[in-house]
């Protein structure tokens, strides 16, 4: 039992976000958005767009000793290389985001790299448990080969454990965790999102959802996983200033009235780029998975859009194609 008293986002059940007024949609608002959706205009057939991906053969990755890199592999899948050491996030290279194998979301992009062509991982960080986002299959293989350490919230050890998974580390909100690899060290912090948890239909919020800040001598990486808008942003970019990269989801945002409360907008992603005080934006959480009813092709022209209203650097956004890299020298 993981229950603190002392912490607000602590509860008897479990845990919850920092906005007590945040509106929670449960199962009565998932069959009203499902029995709509027929009626929405806009397509979500795949077949009916033109998405640009690649699969790096990943040489260039394996011998990057550069300050940062980041490498967009699918959905919310990046590796993130920095000072030596090899990170990645919610990995799944799955076929489907769904408890079961032949149903579900089915992937319409291939990742952006073999799991054999990865370089040595030292850590693998799950932001929170969902399917799209804590997939077992990939798991087991990449711990299999790599034996990294994984990263996850409160109450998702006995899960993974339970699956066979070995080397699990929990932590709650502001945790940090050292790393360290051939004298050099990374601190790892969990730090807070504004989200939900749920694998099956009466386990809701009992593991803990979160962001991580990558620290090493050499840069700072933002990784939010799953999030809607909320004032943590700032906060994280008072605690750390000057982060190199924010990876950031602009992805499964309609219909609002149903995910605004846990999925930001590309709008407010740049708004959350922006709070943290980063030099990069790195987009993810679309061109992946078919789990929203926006056009496929919205959520990086939104992005690129709101940097221009803004007057943002547009040079400051990375709109990497998945396969794609981005090396810091």
């Amino acid at each position: 039992m993981h229950y603190n008293p002392d912490k607000p986002h602590h509860t008897k059940s479990g845990f919850r976000n920092t906005d007590p007024n945040l509106t929670k949609h449960g199962l009565g608002s998932l069959i009203r958005w499902s029995s709509t959706r027929w009626m929405n205009d806009t397509s979500i057939d795949p077949n009916d767009y033109k998405i640009e991906a690649t699969v790096t053969d990943g040489k260039k990755i394996r011998e990057f000793t550069g300050k940062w890199s980041v490498t967009w592999i699918g959905h919310a899948t990046t590796l993130v290389q920095m000072d030596g050491f090899n990170i990645l996030t919610d990995p799944i290279w799955s076929e489907r985001c769904s408890p079961v194998s032949w149903a579900g979301p089915k992937r319409y992009t291939q990742p952006g790299i073999k799991l054999e062509d990865l370089p040595p991982i030292d850590a693998i960080v799950v932001s929170h448990n969902h399917y799209d986002h804590m997939d077992l299959d990939t798991l087991r293989i990449l711990q299999e080969k790599h034996s990294a350490m994984i990263f996850v919230g409160l109450g998702n050890r006995e899960k993974l454990e339970s699956e066979g998974l070995a080397n699990v580390q929990e932590m709650d909100w502001w945790d940090s965790f050292s790393l360290i690899k051939l004298g050099k060290s990374m601190e790892i912090t969990f730090t807070p999102t504004q989200h939900f948890s749920a694998r099956g239909l009466h386990d809701r919020d009992r593991t803990l959802w979160g962001s991580f800040l990558l620290s090493s001598t050499k840069a700072k990486v933002y990784f939010a996983g799953d999030t809607g808008y909320f004032d943590g942003f700032k906060e994280i970019g008072e605690k750390w200033k000057g982060i190199d990269l924010a990876i950031l989801p602009i992805g499964a945002y309609e219909p609002r009235w149903f995910m605004s409360p846990v999925h930001t907008s590309p709008e407010q992603s740049v708004q959350a780029f922006a709070d943290l005080g980063a030099e990069f934006m790195l987009p993810m959480h679309y061109n992946t998975f078919v789990l929203s009813d926006e056009a496929l092709d919205e959520p990086l022209n939104l992005t690129r859009s709101t940097f221009q209203d803004l007057s943002l650097d547009e040079k400051k956004l990375l709109g990497l194609k998945i396969g794609e890299s981005f090396f810091r020298n």
